[in-house]
């Protein structure tokens, strides 16, 4: 675990995601939680980080998702020197 990243603030809004139930409830937390853009930014790097783990190619993604090859490139470095994050909701949401 990344332990800059850890603190009592954090620690409380990962309980709080833990504690939701249902899409709707996810839904509704999020909304409240982020902006549009912010939750658009995060959902893009989530389908960056799978469409590279499916072995696709920057210029495939960039026109799928109109992420930035910056973007891309930061998903990708997380992928193989991060903290396995995204393999782990991978192997429990794609399964």
């Amino acid at each position: 675990m990344n332990t800059k990243l850890k603190d009592m603030n954090v620690e409380f809004l990962f309980k709080a995601i833990l504690s939701l139930q249902t899409m709707e409830e996810c839904y509704n937390f999020f909304d409240d939680l982020c902006t549009v853009p912010e939750l658009k930014a995060l959902s893009q790097r989530l389908e960056v980080a799978k469409m590279l783990s499916e072995g696709k190619v920057y210029s495939d993604i960039v026109a799928k998702t109109g992420a930035s090859t910056a973007t891309i490139s930061r998903v990708n470095r997380s992928l193989n020197y991060g903290s396995d994050g995204y393999k782990v909701v991978f192997e429990r949401v794609l399964d």
